[in-house]
């Protein structure tokens, strides 16, 4: 609010009574008959015209722009702050104004596209039209001091309507130090997400959160930072702000994606220079020549020219936000941001196509360029595809096994009401089909169950070529009511069944090891050695599955040619329903670093329910128990000729007559010869 200078008997007058001109007031009405003769007259007048005066009713932007200047110390295109350089931060400041009704506003972007100067015209905002008490994080208290000394301090002293608010931090001043600074009204605090104690301080109304995803875990041992820091404006209720701001780093563990994907997700549609659609930008549509990252331009969805780069800045000044999603929370709105809105002069199209071709063959400079280009979190290397795409490419099997399908192995995880079982065929390459899913309900607990349970292990299942099968091995977790598993196993003997325990890492020599002898109890006594338990590898079989879920089919060209299917692929019947087909993808392998900053990898949940993935794990392991990773030429023949298949691999390898005999299909057995041995481990004989 700027102070025209005046003495008292020339000043404008300040309406008290509107409406009325019987009494419209000035300040020689007011000060009529007072003495004014004194030192210091002229500064009490100011300061009741100041009282008086109401203020300008401006939002953030608003106010930036008639406030902010940018510092040639802090800005690389220092004066007076534009909003229409960037209008795309238009929208998002001033839902932060107070006559915004929003509460939690957060926004996942690329790299350097203004979001923290944003932040900073609202603290500039807060002291001087909205004063209140106001909490910054950083992700470290060392950075929240570098942010004070090279951001805050220059705000303030480049904006006279701010410095004229904080007193210099040279001066004896308590009030404006380091990590604090006072105002009339209220109060700046500065502190680090790794400061419990900084995180707990004050009461705040509102609190600005910045690079959320490089806080750490918890602050001092003591909890969630953002939450510690959320806490703190319990108080001012309808009242308050959180403004949390973020280049996103891994999915499964982005603070920022998480409120993203939980708020309205809105997007900036801007319109075709040609034929006026409106759409968010998105990099897929960003294309060059070959090698040729200059001649990279953007292709409309709508009438598919290319446009442009020129273009972008009357796009960005005619674009909106539109909300793509539902929040939840009515008050939670989200913005998403990638680099390819950077303005002119900014981050180009064709630096963005340069740097996304310098970051082929390295998965770190591709994180890197996912995270500050696109805004979007890197998917570590256990990717699972989207469960839509899954659902896509089911297909609907001539019979319960394809032709394909040599012997049956099932897993089964154990749940506290029921026991889930699925069955996958498999054959040449480790190629493997689902063939059966299957709920027993009544947990561990019940009779009933284990008794269906049993029942399953002579239950078959029919080959397309007539042949009958029947469960060459079963897997079964033992994490939950492990007593009642190996008494269950026990009874069932170790040709078809194997009790497993999963274990994490991928540090291991082998992803199945054992078996090995274990304490069980059964009708309340406890027998020494009493079951053979496998421990599974789970991370290495998960990592396998997402690999194999990720294999690409061979064209209908292709296989006119004679094409296959490649070893791992996986086959879905479309009989799987999208529960299924979620569970099965409901895990993401993340990196995670420990306080000391060494980083490990782990499977983490997505979604509650992963019985699919589970299951598909231990039957994984069955199949690995029976041999299969070990299978010669001559042992996946005879499973051939057990169902009745001649593949062209296993005519071509034909080069000796086969002994007579007629096991049952998908049994596993090791034929053997004069001179010839099919090497077969212990647990299979």
């Amino acid at each position: 609010m700027s102070e025209s200078s005046s003495t008292p008997s020339q000043t404008s007058g300040s309406r008290l009574h509107e409406g009325d001109d019987d009494h419209d007031l000035t300040d020689s009405d007011l000060t009529e008959g007072l003495d004014l003769g004194f030192d210091g007259a002229e500064d009490v007048l100011r300061a009741w015209r100041r009282g008086m005066r109401p203020d300008a009713d401006l939002t953030v932007s608003e106010w930036a722009d008639a406030h902010r200047w940018l510092s040639s110390r802090a800005s690389a295109e220092p004066g007076r702050y534009r909003t229409a350089r960037t209008p795309y931060l238009r929208a998002i400041m001033d839902a932060l104004s107070p006559s915004h009704p929003a509460q939690r506003i957060s926004f996942m972007k690329a790299a350097q596209v203004g979001a923290t100067e944003a932040g900073n015209n609202w603290i500039g905002f807060v002291i001087h039209h909205a004063p209140g008490p106001m909490l910054a994080v950083l992700p470290t208290v060392e950075m929240a001091k570098r942010t004070s000394r090279g951001r805050i301090d220059t705000l303030i002293e480049d904006s006279p309507a701010l410095k004229e608010r904080v007193s210099p931090a040279r001066s004896r001043d308590a009030g404006n130090s380091m990590l604090s600074k006072e105002f009339p009204g209220g109060i700046l605090v500065l502190t680090g997400a790794n400061s419990a104690t900084g995180l707990r301080s004050m009461p705040a109304r509102y609190v600005f959160l910045d690079e959320v995803d490089a806080y750490p875990a918890s602050a001092d041992e003591e909890g969630d930072p953002v939450t510690l820091a959320e806490a703190r404006t319990t108080t001012f209720a309808h009242r308050r702000k959180v403004f949390m701001v973020s280049t996103p780093t891994i999915r499964g563990l982005s603070r920022i994606e998480r409120e993203f994907e939980a708020s309205d997700q809105r997007r900036y549609f801007v319109p075709c220079p040609h034929c006026g659609h409106r759409q968010w930008l998105q990099f897929e549509r960003l294309r060059w020549a070959k090698g040729r990252p200059e001649t990279a331009t953007y292709h409309c969805e709508g009438c598919e020219r290319s446009i442009a780069e020129h273009h972008k800045t009357e796009m960005l000044a005619r674009g909106e936000w539109r909300a793509t999603a539902v929040s939840a929370d009515p008050t939670a709105i989200g913005f998403h941001l990638s680099a390819l809105y950077s303005p002119i002069g900014w981050k180009s199209w064709e630096q963005i196509a340069r740097d996304w071709l310098a970051a082929q063959g390295s998965d770190d400079m591709l994180r890197a360029a996912r995270n500050t280009l696109l805004g979007e979190t890197w998917i570590e290397s256990g990717e699972a595809p989207e469960w839509q795409r899954l659902a896509d490419r089911r297909i609907t099997f001539p019979e319960q096994i394809p032709a394909g399908g040599l012997f049956l192995t099932a897993g089964a995880d154990v749940q506290k009401d029921r026991i889930e079982v699925d069955v996958w065929a498999w054959g040449r390459g480790l190629e493997s089909w689902l063939v059966d899913h299957i709920v027993i309900p009544g947990g561990p607990d019940d009779t009933a169950c284990w008794d269906k349970l049993t029942a399953l292990l002579g239950q078959t299942w029919t080959h397309e070529n007539g042949a009958v099968m029947t469960l060459a091995k079963l897997a079964i977790d033992t994490g939950y009511e492990s007593a009642a598993v190996y008494a269950w196993a026990r009874k069932q003997g170790i040709a078809q069944v194997a009790p497993v325990k999963g274990l994490e890492g991928f540090n291991r020599v082998t992803p199945v090891s054992g078996p090995t002898f274990v304490d069980a109890t059964v009708n309340g006594r406890k027998l020494k050695r009493g079951a053979r338990l496998w421990t599974v590898a789970t991370a290495t079989f998960k990592a396998e599955t997402y690999r194999y879920l990720r294999i690409e089919r061979p064209s209908d060209e292709d296989r006119a040619l004679g094409a296959t299917n490649p070893a791992g692929t996986i086959h879905l019947p479309d009989w799987a329903d999208s529960e299924w087909l979620k569970q099965l993808v409901a895990e993401q392998l993340v990196t995670i670093r420990d306080r000391r900053g060494y980083a490990r990898q782990e499977w983490q949940k997505l979604r509650e329910r992963n019985e699919a993935l589970d299951a598909r794990v231990y039957a994984r392991a069955a199949a690995w128990i029976l041999g299969a990773d070990r299978f010669d030429e001559r042992m996946w023949r005879q499973l051939e000729k057990q169902a009745g298949v001649e593949t062209a691999t296993g005519a071509a390898a034909k080069n000796e007559p086969e002994i007579p005999s007629a096991p049952e299909a998908g049994r596993i057995t090791a034929p053997r010869r004069r001179g010839w041995k099919i090497s077969t481990p212990r647990y299979m004989e």
